[in-house]
């Protein structure tokens, strides 16, 4: 699997001058308007989207460009991943841990091991993530110093995901943090995994991706939550839309989220 990577779009418009004939004959340097920033645009024709059932396949000049995957955890059971590579499937993230979101503590995903192991000799692809509630840059460099024992090494074909996510009990230790700690936690984060030797990417839907300041993330990639959408309406650029929590996969004996792949960013 090639290295995942993103175009940052950083277009401004031209500077836009005062016109009022009021303000004209005065008008200098110092009156002109803030530069603006230009609107998105996806890099993406969404048009070639297709759709069979809970399947969602991209097109790009009639070929399949897109790959099909799933994301799991120890919620889903024990898991045939033979089953599931046969029905398609290409890629898998897999749950490594967590941490709880109230008392802090760090959790192994009971079934990490052998998803991860199971699904490579399955021929899948696959790449793992973190659930963190992280409310420092010491404790999010704990979190990766769990995920780099728990992995001991083994080889992913794709990044370790950092999922930082606000939690609905109003007792969430991590509900609140500032941009600008936020942001520092995910980037330590990504920064000691990749000493590791492991590429990273950053997971969240467009509300999650807005706690952070994308800017000072490095240019990691994103793999972004959207669910039941004709497409995706990201502001940003992404290498991976989860699309679907509720996918049905042979092998798998619960609902699972699908995730569509996409090609490289022109």
């Amino acid at each position: 699997m090639k290295r995942f990577k993103t175009t940052v779009a950083a277009a401004l418009t031209a500077v836009v001058l005062l016109g009022s004939l009021g303000f004209m004959a005065a008008c200098g340097p110092e009156d002109a308007a803030e530069p603006a920033a230009q609107a998105y645009v996806s890099p993406y024709d969404w048009s070639g989207l297709e759709r069979s059932g809970d399947r969602l396949a991209f097109r790009e000049n009639g070929e399949v460009r897109s790959q099909l995957g799933v994301d799991v955890s120890d919620h889903q059971g024990a898991i045939d991943w033979s089953a599931v590579a046969s029905d398609g499937v290409d890629f898998a993230f897999v749950r490594v841990g967590n941490r709880g979101y109230t008392e802090g503590a760090l959790y192994a995903d009971t079934r990490y091991a052998e998803n991860i192991d199971n699904a490579t000799s399955a021929g899948l692809d696959v790449g793992a993530y973190f659930f963190s509630q992280a409310v420092s840059v010491e404790e999010a460099r704990e979190e990766a110093e769990f995920v780099l024992r728990l992995l001991a090494g083994r080889y992913l074909a794709l990044p370790v995901a950092y999922d930082h996510e606000p939690v609905a009990d109003g007792a969430g230790r991590a509900n609140n943090v500032d941009r600008e700690t936020l942001t520092a936690c995910a980037r330590a984060f990504c920064e000691r995994l990749e000493q590791g030797g492991y590429e990273t990417m950053i997971y969240g839907n467009s509300g999650d991706m807005a706690r952070y300041d994308r800017a000072d993330l490095g240019g990691r990639p994103v793999w972004f939550a959207e669910y039941d959408a004709a497409q995706p309406h990201a502001q940003f650029d992404f290498a991976i839309w989860q699309y679907t929590n509720g996918g049905s996969v042979a092998g798998i004996g619960t609902a699972v989220d699908l995730n569509l792949l996409l090609p490289p960013a022109k």
